[in-house]
């Protein structure tokens, strides 16, 4: 008994070198998201100064460039109370899109499971769901507003219906990818279409929702700024349009890319997030 204890015992240090190998995963999969980011933000910087340099009749009021913003947010002598302004209003908008990314997403999974488990309720509801996608946001945002209200719960509908249907898509094609022949040994035991689900497809899945996911992120925030802008009054949806008729263009350009910024952060973080799962998973078969 001892013997067989002993062959079945972990390694020394397997257990310290598991959660090792997880942060590692999880760094390098954010490293390997931040590093094309940052060439690409970059490349926009550089064209944003090339842009504004090539139509000079734009003028200084109206087109700031990146070193204006840093100006505006970090070395000028009001640098203080822009930061708390822009911060403040996106430190809103991060709370709206974070309630619209969990409702989107969420429904999205409950939607998709529904939909492979019994087809028939796919049949009945995409045609509608499609129809429904087609109408623009901005014409679907005030009839919400009325239905839900201006508060947190009407600004999580409308987020929630930006993520919502881009994730089922996703969703349903990765619970669909999973292996026949897996799917056919859990039934053969006596697991019901449920099990199997559980079992089987939703670990196949994982890739599909972290894509889902990180697609959503920017999803969530331009649902939160539309309702901000039409329904809420709050945020930067709502401040950067009331910047405009007061001329105040360094808190535009300021709110947009602080909000950019803020997107690729997340998106970021979802990736390491990802990656860490992932190796979990690979763990685990």
């Amino acid at each position: 008994m001892s013997a067989t204890a002993t062959t079945t015992r972990p390694p020394a240090g397997e257990s310290a070198v598991r959660p090792a190998s997880y942060v590692l995963s999880a760094l390098l999969g954010l490293v390997r998201t931040l590093v094309p980011i940052a060439i690409a933000a970059g490349v926009v910087l550089l064209l944003w100064w090339l842009f504004l340099a090539a139509f000079p009749e734009i003028g200084p009021r109206v087109g700031k460039t990146p070193a204006d913003i840093w100006a505006y947010l970090f070395s000028g002598p009001e640098a203080a109370e822009h930061r708390e302004l822009v911060f403040g209003d996106l430190a809103i908008t991060l709370r709206d899109a974070a309630w619209g990314f969990v409702a989107g997403m969420l429904g999205a999974m409950v939607a998709a499971a529904m939909y492979v488990l019994l087809p028939v309720v796919e049949q009945a509801t995409m045609p509608v769901a499609m129809l429904l996608r087609s109408v623009p946001l901005v014409a679907m945002t005030p009839v919400l507003a009325l239905v839900f209200g201006r508060g947190q719960v009407g600004v999580a509908v409308i987020g929630g219906i930006v993520v919502f249907f881009p994730a089922l898509v996703t969703i349903v094609l990765g619970l669909r990818s999973a292996s026949a022949q897996a799917l056919e040994v859990v039934v053969a035991y006596g697991g019901s279409r449920w099990t199997a689900l559980r079992m089987v497809a939703v670990p196949s899945a994982v890739p599909s929702i972290f894509a889902a996911a990180r697609l959503s992120v920017p999803a969530a925030l331009i649902g939160a700024l539309v309702a901000e802008w039409l329904a809420s009054g709050e945020g930067l949806g709502t401040s950067m349009i009331r910047a405009i008729p007061a001329y105040a263009y360094d808190q535009l350009w300021a709110s947009i890319v602080v909000v950019t910024g803020a997107s690729i952060l997340i998106y970021a973080v979802v990736a390491a997030f990802e990656s860490l799962a992932l190796l979990r998973f690979s763990d685990r078969g």
